[in-house]
């Protein structure tokens, strides 16, 4: 027994037990109310914690920022949907616009001519590959329509039709070089007729071709049909002179022609089906 309290060892354990026990007992003495064991564990255990702490509070970061951004993406859906419903009121305002304006240019026509018939027609479908821009419209044979009938946006003329099915048919525009009608222009008078021209149709246009190089038709002067066709009557407008060229060919001039309306833009029309020659 005497070698054992001698044993350098055990003398060194015995001391760690009793700082312990003290510790404990002044621990109780000053009220924490925590033990040797409570303290022990919680200093080992104590770095645990820490780590523990930080990835709960990334938790949490991480369904906040999900939260956040989920509000944020219906946020965002709702005003794409709000926007979709404005431009979509817009469409419809711009159509009915297009249409009343349709409308006043087609009773000004009526009324200065009772004998014309026409039927009006939708724009059901477009050539994206055609440079001359024909189209095709909703009505055909059975509503009384024939190949060669002009087709008009109010006063102005469009083109006429090209081919005929029962309940559609094809529309040639005033652009296509296969377009071909007698013309003049309203000042000087001079008569020759109105076709179009595959690099002016890029851009819109047409031609009043086989001017004299004399011509006294001029820069922004109107031409109208001439009526000299059995299924275009006369005074219909074709459009507007943008300038006059020389034929590279001969020693004719023409007059660029721009057409009184957008072609590409036109969704509705009427067919002139008869009228008084």
């Amino acid at each position: 027994m005497k070698n054992l309290f001698k044993n350098t060892r055990f003398r060194n354990v015995s001391v760690i037990i009793v700082c312990l026990l003290a510790g404990a007992l002044l621990a109780a003495i000053a009220g924490h109310g925590e033990t040797l064991h409570s303290t022990v564990v919680g200093t080992v255990l104590s770095p645990l914690h820490y780590v523990a702490q930080k990835t709960a509070n990334g938790i949490d970061s991480l369904f906040g920022t999900v939260s956040g951004n989920a509000q944020y993406e219906k946020e965002i859906a709702d005003l794409k949907n709000e926007i979709g419903d404005l431009r979509s009121q817009l469409v419809d305002y711009q159509n009915l616009k297009n249409q009343n304006a349709l409308y006043k240019e087609f009773l000004e026509l009526k009324e200065e001519n009772p004998d014309y018939s026409f039927e009006e027609a939708s724009v059901t479908g477009r050539d994206s590959a055609d440079i001359y821009k024909s189209f095709t419209i909703s009505k055909g044979s059975l509503s009384g329509i024939k190949k060669g009938n002009a087709v008009l946006w109010g006063k102005y003329l469009v083109g006429v039709v090209d081919k005929v099915y029962p309940d559609y048919s094809v529309v040639k525009t005033v652009l296509d070089v296969g377009f071909n009608i007698s013309a003049y222009e309203i000042i000087s008078g001079e008569i020759s007729y109105v076709t179009g021209n595959a690099s002016l149709a890029a851009n819109g246009k047409c031609k009043m071709a086989n001017l004299s190089s004399s011509t006294k038709v001029s820069y922004g002067s109107i031409v109208c049909t001439a009526g000299l066709s059995t299924t275009v009557p006369k005074g219909l407008i074709i459009g507007t002179v943008d300038e006059i060229a020389d034929e590279p060919t001969d020693i004719s001039s023409y007059a660029v022609i721009t057409p009184g309306v957008e072609i590409d833009e036109v969704t509705s029309v009427f067919v002139l089906t008869d009228f008084n020659n």
